[in-house]
């Protein structure tokens, strides 16, 4: 869409401009801010018993019976072979892996059921597992889109500006990732750039690269530089965030990445990305066994390579349109398994990172936000303790939108009041507030209400509430124009987070170095 049509668009009442929309005051909700989210409800179980010891038994029929394929990295097949595994030559560079009931459980005793991630903010440094949610901005879209300039390739200033934005928000807790691809920086040399700008422009803790075993190792490297060698040996400051190949595969270059991060002493996030019909069978119970299957036998890797390393289960299931072939996010059915997954964590006593704010719309529009609180709301339900995707997902993943990313983040807002649950002592009761005036007679002048007013409800950013007279006589602006305000001033009033400069110097010295070590590489 051009900058014209849609300035015409978003000022079509009275020719205002679109900046008139509501901006939040300064320390909006600041009872709600929190480094990470300590849930005050409970988890919903929606599977019985009966039918988790059956998704667990097809769990480990899959691992017993057909196994895991593992291609061109023999010293994680010998970890797997010297703790029991058996293992069938496929060819020269694959094996297939299959392990008897119990096997991969018991080695994943193990790993943490809860476990800090380090920020170089210590005040921002985020819990993982238990009742400890995380939210972290969407991951790994080649585009981006905007409602000024349309939809076009993601470049690495709006890398940096998504992680400026997602600083600003006190409603994220993690730095995330690969926001989107910076593809006008060479492949081979992408990473350094991102892992820099997450250190540089958010003082929260984020996640490496993955993409290439070396460029894992240059993640934790930056690290070392940032954090000092003995503390990043002793603790988690980064992770990585890993897919399976599925259906029942791990590729030489994911096996390899997960073993650096685990040597190293670092997390790990394990996903099958599963698109029920293609890569996982379409009913949701086979779906939910091979996700178990698959993440349950990646995390496993990292407690042979170190054992009581950082590792989370992931769960990625999507639908499919039967009609046309593609992938449909936001949907009920992998919202309900997203719900059977964290019943299979907790039975695991294990983090888990499932669901997200998905949607496959092309604008941030109402579908969009539908389907990602369709999604959303499976993930704060199932007891999932970090949330990728949380914010500016759409187009299935394959953009980043700017707008998207200010509706989710006052959406997570929401969720921060929402896990907060409700409190029932005598102060909340409020009989007082009734008794003051008695029947009949308003409370707005009540003491209790004049006690309670700015933290009763989450006050939302982007809501427009006003009569609509009110709205109309404004300009008649809607959400997605509010946030296209939201967004342009939230990065005019950004400020990075103070950074040692003789710590930025040695990482930059070091980013320039690597890169002058090699060509680049476009592909």
């Amino acid at each position: 869409m051009s900058e014209t049509v849609a300035t015409a668009r978003t000022s079509r009442r009275r020719g205002r401009p679109v900046e008139a929309a509501r901006s939040a005051a300064p320390g909006q909700n600041p009872h709600l801010e929190v480094p990470f989210i300590s849930r005050a409800i409970p988890p919903y179980d929606l599977v019985s018993e009966e039918s988790l010891i059956k998704i667990e038994a097809t769990a480990d029929r899959i691992m017993a019976e057909i196994g895991i394929e593992f291609r061109e990295d023999p010293e994680t097949v010998a970890l797997f072979r010297a703790a029991g595994g058996t293992v069938t030559d496929l060819t020269q560079d694959s094996w297939n892996i299959r392990f008897e009931p119990g096997m991969i459980r018991d080695i994943l005793r193990s790993a943490p059921a809860r476990f800090t991630q380090h920020a170089r903010n210590p005040a921002r440094s985020v819990e993982i597992g238990g009742d400890a949610v995380v939210f972290a901005p969407a991951y790994g879209s080649p585009f981006v889109m905007d409602l000024d300039k349309g939809r076009r390739y993601g470049t690495i200033e709006d890398f940096r500006n998504f992680i400026k934005l997602g600083q600003s928000s006190p409603w994220l807790h993690h730095s995330g990732g690969t926001i989107c691809e910076p593809t006008d920086i060479a492949v081979n040399k992408r990473h350094l750039d991102m892992v820099l700008s997450h250190i540089r422009y958010s003082d929260r803790a984020f996640l490496g690269s993955i993409t290439a075993p070396e460029r894992a190792e240059d993640s934790i490297e930056l690290c070392r530089i940032l954090f000092g060698s003995d503390f990043v040996d002793r603790n988690c400051v980064i992770m990585g965030n890993f897919n399976t190949t599925s259906p029942l595969v791990l590729d030489g270059i994911t096996t390899q990445g997960i073993r650096a991060y685990a040597g190293a002493g670092q997390g790990s996030i394990h996903l099958p990305f599963l698109l029920g019909g293609a890569v996982s069978p379409l009913t949701m119970a086979g779906a939910v066994a091979q996700c178990l299957a698959e993440t349950m036998v990646s995390c496993a890797l990292t407690q042979l390579v170190r054992p009581g390393v950082p590792a989370v289960l992931g769960s990625f299931l999507s639908s499919m349109s039967l009609r046309s072939g593609s992938p449909t996010f936001g949907t009920a059915e992998p919202a309900l398994g997203s719900l059977a997954m964290g019943q299979l964590a907790r039975r695991l006593n294990m983090p888990l990172r499932c669901a997200g704010n998905f949607s496959t719309s092309k604008l941030p529009d109402a579908q969009a936000m539908q389907q990602g609180m369709m999604s959303m709301m499976s993930a704060v339900q199932s007891g999932a303790n970090y949330v990728l995707h949380s914010a500016g997902f759409l187009d299935g993943l394959l953009s980043m939108s700017y707008e998207k990313f200010m509706l989710d983040t006052d959406l997570c807002g929401a969720l921060h009041s929402y896990m907060r649950g409700v409190t029932v002592d005598d102060e909340t009761l409020g009989l007082e507030a009734l008794a003051e005036n008695g029947p009949g007679q308003h409370l707005f002048g009540t003491a209790h209400t004049l006690r309670h007013y700015k933290t009763a409800y989450y006050d939302s950013a982007l809501d427009d509430n006003q009569p609509w007279e009110t709205w109309d006589e404004q300009g008649g602006i809607d959400a997605a124009s509010r946030a296209n305000a939201r967004w342009k001033a939230t990065l005019a009033a950004y400020e990075p987070p103070p950074l040692d400069p003789g710590i930025d110097g040695a990482l930059q010295e070091f980013v320039d170095r690597k890169k002058a070590s090699m060509p680049d590489a476009w592909y």
